[in-house]
């Protein structure tokens, strides 16, 4: 069975729009079917996880969210059993409300509850069935997370929820570091590479000491191979050691250069929410399905 592509990132203009509105770090997003306290029914939202917020979209293009919850105080979070084939059903139980979520499939199912609990508990969950890529983006968000938390103890309690004005910068808001990076070695990067060409042939990593980065790449020309980069910190730019080294303002930069002088052929590596509904996405290698459902509390 065929995996899943992952979506297309949301234009340019859409980040900006939604940014006027606020700054909170996006950690997650995708389809949600959602049950408040006032509704009748499920309604069908656009979802994103802003730091520990959902916010809530009436389509994947919409400027201006319908709704939003902060779940920075979930008391519960527990899995409900589902007469509905491939999706999960679970609620988030808060002291003011209880709010029933359900998934399109299964794997998005265990992908929200995972970061639902790593913002709300900052800590990654253990009982989660998630490939390894995906619990490094947890680790990550994690971290992310935690740096958040301490900047806004350190702010004046009247900002941290102030609608602010548009953003010129919008990628270093939205991701302090580029999507391609993950805190993998080489050996890791290559692997990743190499088990899912179709989220791309670029990694952004660490580099072999705490100040620099390095770049690894799969191209497929007569063969698969796999090359490395040094991507050197030089003041507030970054070379990457080439031939003829290239010097750039930003690590967003080095991987646009990659993209560009490659005319595309090369692509960021990239985990993300599955777009196509109703699909069943690739299993392989995960865990059987439990035959139990689990209760999370607190």
């Amino acid at each position: 069975m065929m995996a899943k592509k992952p979506p297309k990132p949301a234009p340019r203009r859409i980040f900006q729009e939604r940014l006027k509105i606020t700054a909170l770090p996006l950690y997650f997003e995708g389809f949600l079917l959602v049950k408040r306290s006032g509704y009748r029914e499920y309604k069908h939202y656009w979802t994103e996880l802003r730091g520990t917020t959902l916010f809530f979209y009436t389509d994947k293009k919409s400027t201006i969210y319908v709704d939003k919850l902060d779940i920075i105080d979930l008391t519960c979070l527990t899995d409900q059993s589902s007469a509905e084939k491939n999706r999960t059903k679970f609620t988030l139980v808060l002291p003011k409300e209880e709010v029933q979520l359900k998934t399109e499939n299964t794997e998005s199912g265990e992908e929200w509850r995972g970061f639902i609990l790593t913002v709300t508990e900052l800590s990654v969950p253990q009982h989660v069935s998630l490939l390894p890529g995906q619990v490094i983006r947890l680790h990550e968000v994690l971290e992310r997370e935690k740096k958040r938390r301490i900047e806004t103890e350190q702010l004046p309690s009247t900002s941290v929820e102030k609608e602010k004005e548009p953003v010129e910068d919008y990628v270093d808001v939205l991701n302090p570091m580029p999507a391609c990076f993950y805190t993998v070695s080489r050996k890791e990067a290559t692997e990743m590479l190499e088990k899912n060409p179709s989220l791309g042939n670029m990694i952004l990593r660490p580099g072999s000491d705490s100040r620099n980065y390095s770049i690894t790449i799969r191209q497929e020309i007569d063969m698969p191979r796999i090359k490395h980069y040094k991507v050197i910190s030089v003041g507030k730019n970054y070379t990457i050691e080439l031939e003829k080294p290239v010097t750039l303002p930003n690590l967003f930069s080095v991987i646009d250069y990659f993209v560009k002088e490659t005319r595309g052929n090369l692509r960021p590596f990239i985990y993300s929410t599955d777009e196509n509904l109703g699909q069943e996405p690739n299993m392989e290698g995960r865990s059987e399905k439990r035959e139990e459902k689990s209760t999370r509390c607190m």
